[in-house]
């Protein structure tokens, strides 16, 4: 990921990618290996994506947008939703039972969080903010997503300054386990 532009496109286009990752899923046999190969690709993407949010566009949504506080927390649960849906599916085999009710589940969770930021946190953030503030959001965004986690760490903060501080260091970690394991490499 990292497509250029606004926050909004950035992050619109990542919504689409992470759609046609689970669309992949479905489309494999139950039990093929390469259902997990891309369930990782999904928990990546997912994972960076929600940390460039957490780090730089709630904060935006926070002080920019009238009742952003509500809707940041908001944004906020559903990624810990998600995280620990990632994070259940982190351990299974493609060919685990759970395996595809979790995909299910998480598919559905990331479904209404996508919707609801696209039909209602965007629009109120592109009347707040003016195009070269969310340029440069766009810019901070992929800059987080280079240096994020690519595992779920329910426990890590997900409000600044503590997720600004450990995100760096424990995406460092992360990609290091990925390269060691081949995750994430089709």
């Amino acid at each position: 990921m990292g497509h250029g532009g606004s926050v909004i496109t950035e992050l619109t286009v990542d919504h689409r990618e992470v759609d046609s990752l689970f669309e992949r899923i479905e489309a494999q046999p139950f039990g093929d290996k390469q259902r997990r190969k891309l369930a990782d690709e999904v928990t990546i993407e997912l994972v960076r994506h929600s940390v460039a949010e957490e780090m730089y566009l709630y904060p935006a949504v926070r002080e920019y947008v009238e009742g952003g506080d509500g809707i940041a927390d908001k944004e906020l649960s559903d990624h810990a939703a998600v995280e620990k849906y990632l994070q259940e599916l982190e351990g299974l085999d493609a060919d685990d039972p759970q395996f595809d009710h979790l995909v299910a589940k998480l598919k559905l969770e990331v479904s209404e969080h996508v919707r609801d930021e696209e039909e209602r946190l965007f629009p109120l953030l592109v009347a707040a903010c003016t195009p070269e503030a969310l340029d440069e959001l766009g810019d901070k965004v992929r800059m987080a997503k280079k240096m994020a986690p690519t595992r779920p760490h329910p426990s890590a903060p997900d409000t600044p300054p503590g997720n600004k501080l450990l995100g760096p260091g424990v995406g460092l970690v992360d990609r290091a386990r990925d390269l060691l394991t081949g995750r994430g490499k089709s």
